[in-house]
């Protein structure tokens, strides 16, 4: 059995400045709140004797991991394709205007693209194949935390949005 959290509220107050600017904002950590929240999550039976954590890139989602891990008492491996969802699908930071726009869209059109036309955005189906290619690999384990992001969970489990720090069960199946 897996189980998804979505990391805690983020701290974005240094978005754009220093290091926190294109791919740098996924430097961003947790804020106080956010924190709280995952330690709040902790305590929830269901995550109790988890197997292992795995973990999205992003630094949010790291956190929110080592919180898990330190509470729990297991260990955290990092997967490179639990990434969060991308504003351009070919890894070329876009800027803030057209992230939101992509975002806005990917929403209205429920992450497909139209019968005519790709998008440079990661589409739904695309997120959850990549979603479920790293599930695979762990599918012997009994019981797995995935520490991630919001859209990746609903594209991949079919579930609506979590709100941050929300947990969704999620059983794979053949």
């Amino acid at each position: 059995m897996f189980y998804f959290i979505r990391h805690g509220k983020t701290d974005y107050s240094e978005r754009n400045t220093k290091i926190y600017q294109g791919f740098g904002v996924n430097l961003s950590k947790l804020s106080e709140l956010g924190i709280s929240q995952v330690k709040e999550a902790a305590k929830n039976e269901r995550l109790k004797g988890a197997d292992l954590i795995l973990s999205s890139p992003y630094t949010r989602a790291l956190q929110t991991a080592a919180i898990l891990s330190k509470e729990l008492g297991a260990d955290i491996v990092v997967e490179t394709d639990l990434h969060e969802w991308l504003a351009n699908k070919n890894y070329i930071y876009e800027k803030d205007k057209t992230a939101e726009k992509a975002y806005i869209e990917y929403r209205k059109k429920q992450g497909k693209y139209s019968k005519d036309k790709e998008k440079p955005w990661e589409s739904a189906d695309s997120v959850k194949k990549r979603v479920l290619n790293v599930l695979c690999k762990y599918r012997d384990y009994k019981k797995v935390i995935v520490a991630c992001h919001g859209i990746m969970i609903e594209a991949a489990t079919g579930k609506e949005l979590p709100e941050c720090a929300g947990i969704v069960e999620f059983e794979l199946v053949d």
